[in-house]
């Protein structure tokens, strides 16, 4: 069995959920933009901005296929601040389409290339992040209720730990 297909193809999948949790969030904003206008689109705006920061790092979509957003930072879960970055090619052009009618056919005139490059750098792009991801530096991981994180790690790997000493100098004889 060939290794390196099974990878990518797996990878092609995880990409391709990434994809759809996308699509669910934007179907979300489309639904609040339009029946509610123009306060459904202050909500969509608002939701867009701090959706990967809900349900610890997860939007509704994201909820949906099983993902979760992370800071590089520190590997905890998104910020409000890195949710915002990190959909703000999304953002602005949402933003515009406060502004009828001129403002919604310029919105549309940006996010379209915006999109299309947001999902070619998805697919082309050897970490699989987006755009969003390098601007704000933040990464869609499985969401694994048991995923440990070792910076949170209260106790110590090594017992009876010197926090002056270098672990290469401690003599467990």
């Amino acid at each position: 069995m060939d290794r390196k297909y099974l990878l990518k193809s797996t990878i092609k999948k995880a990409q391709l959920a990434r994809l759809i949790a996308k699509l669910v969030d934007l179907f979300i904003v489309l639904v609040l933009g339009t029946l509610f206008y123009p306060f459904g689109l202050i909500l969509a705006l608002f939701y867009m901005a701090i959706g990967d920061s809900l349900y610890g790092g997860q939007s509704v979509g994201k909820l949906l296929m099983g993902f979760a957003v992370i800071s590089l930072e520190d590997g905890k879960p998104c910020t409000i601040k890195q949710s915002t970055i990190r959909n703000l090619p999304i953002l602005l052009p949402l933003a515009l389409a406060i502004f009828p009618p001129w403002g919604v056919i310029v919105g549309t005139i940006f996010i379209v290339p915006l999109m299309l490059l947001e999902v070619y750098l998805l697919y082309r792009l050897d970490s699989g992040h987006r755009l969003g991801d390098v601007m704000a530096d933040t990464t869609v991981i499985a969401n694994d209720p048991n995923r440990i994180d070792l910076r949170k790690a209260k106790e110590s790997w090594f017992p009876n730990e010197d926090k002056n000493m270098s672990p290469c100098n401690r003599s467990s004889l």
